[in-house]
């Protein structure tokens, strides 16, 4: 069993920056597909970013040049930094593993094995 514990979310104004951090209970890096997944009021969830655990990074479309995902693996922890962040980001971000990466990209839930409680984000105009 993996515990994964989110922190890092906050108020910003658009243009503004973050970087979420995901505790993980032990080791994941060697096994899970490591990513985040985050859903906004009144939408589905929808996959934000992976790193693989090869290092392989991928992003959705509307993140990409905005956002990095990296881990630090011997402090078993997940990051990330988000930047110039506009009022549709605005979501609770959830840090996910995953035996592959496309189950957290593309929200696939049956395929996720553990997920954290969530921090909330939220850009203002």
């Amino acid at each position: 069993q993996v515990q994964l514990v989110e922190s890092g979310g906050g108020s910003v104004q658009a243009g503004g920056s973050l970087r979420l951090s995901c505790a993980a209970s032990k080791d994941t890096y060697r096994t899970y597909c490591m990513g985040w997944f985050r859903q906004a009021p009144g939408k589905e969830r929808e996959g934000v970013a992976t790193i693989d655990t090869d290092g392989t990074t991928t992003y959705t479309d509307s993140v990409k040049g905005r956002f990095t995902i990296s881990q630090d693996n011997a402090k078993n922890t997940l990051y990330l930094v988000m930047n110039s962040l506009k009022p549709e980001d605005t979501a609770l971000y959830y840090c996910a593993a995953a035996s592959f990466c496309g189950a957290v990209l593309f929200y696939e839930a049956p395929y996720i094995t553990y997920w954290g409680q969530g921090t909330q984000v939220t850009v203002s105009s």
